[in-house]
């Protein structure tokens, strides 16, 4: 396995990187010198210095502190959503995949009706009935995003459903539910393990553009998005504030990117490029 992540640096070095941003997230209270929202009307827009790492904003809050506790947003709205979505895409995939039928036909429209509407443009329209907040952006981008997940694992579930070895585990009788569970799933994990890794990317990209819009993180809370959105109005006078989250965020959708293309080459051999 080492020798197979050697030959992708790319995607090592992404989760390095993603495993420190995670780190961060995880131990946010104890890396962080300030509160998030703790205000200091004496130190409004400081530069950066060894009192304020990064400087601060415009209500004197410390721009390293809340880049720290942003990513603690993300990696929260990441686990959720993603838990969510394999909950149910794999749920729904392989009861189509593996029954066909019925089971097929009403799944599979019903995902190709979610694919009618654009993602973010769905998820936004949620958020607007529920109401702006982090939890709604939670089920907004769950509710969106499962339909990509059941479609992959359809597909790999069909293939899988003809194999020998499963042919053999109905040949001595077992039901279909300890198939699933002993001889499909565990084969499909590969596969689920790059689309989450893959899709990661795209919900830390669509949870900043909700709450930049306003419909996300709700002030004081902290969110890349959020920060963004706060130093629009000073980007000409003070673009370092705007620098900073969007740095983060961009490292941030570039490596689970990678990693996700890294680990779809390293599991699946005949798709790597030379």
């Amino acid at each position: 396995m080492w020798r197979e992540w050697k030959r992708h640096p790319l995607a090592l070095a992404s989760l390095a990187y993603l495993c420190f941003v995670a780190a961060i997230a995880l131990f946010a209270p104890i890396i962080a010198p300030y509160r998030y929202d703790a205000q200091d009307a004496s130190a409004v827009l400081q530069p950066p210095s060894d009192v304020h790492l990064l400087g601060t904003d415009e209500l004197g809050r410390d721009v390293f502190s809340r880049l720290v506790y942003g990513a603690r947003v993300s990696l929260t709205v990441v686990l959720q959503v993603e838990l969510l979505e394999v909950l149910i895409g794999v749920t729904l995939g392989l009861l189509a995949g593996y029954f066909r039928g019925r089971w097929d036909t009403v799944i599979m429209r019903f995902t190709d009706m979610m694919f009618a509407f654009p993602d973010i443009l769905l998820a936004i329209l949620i958020v607007a009935i529920l109401g702006p907040g982090l939890h709604n952006v939670f089920i907004a981008l769950a509710l969106t995003g499962w339909p990509s997940m059941a479609r992959v694992v359809r597909s790999q579930t069909l293939a899988l459903r003809e194999r020998e070895f499963v042919e053999a585990a109905r040949a001595i009788g077992l039901s279909h539910f300890r198939i699933l569970w002993r001889h499909i799933l565990p084969n499909l994990l590969p596969t689920i393990v790059v689309a989450v890794t893959v899709d990661s990317a795209g919900v830390v990209l669509a949870e900043s553009a909700l709450s930049f819009l306003g419909l996300g993180a709700q002030p004081p809370t902290p969110s890349w998005g959020r920060m963004i959105d706060d130093a629009r109005q000073l980007m000409r006078s003070h673009p370092m504030l705007l620098v900073y989250p969007a740095v983060m965020l961009s490292l941030t959708v570039m490596a689970l990117n990678f990693l996700g293309d890294g680990l779809r080459d390293i599991w699946d051999p005949r798709r790597q490029r030379h």
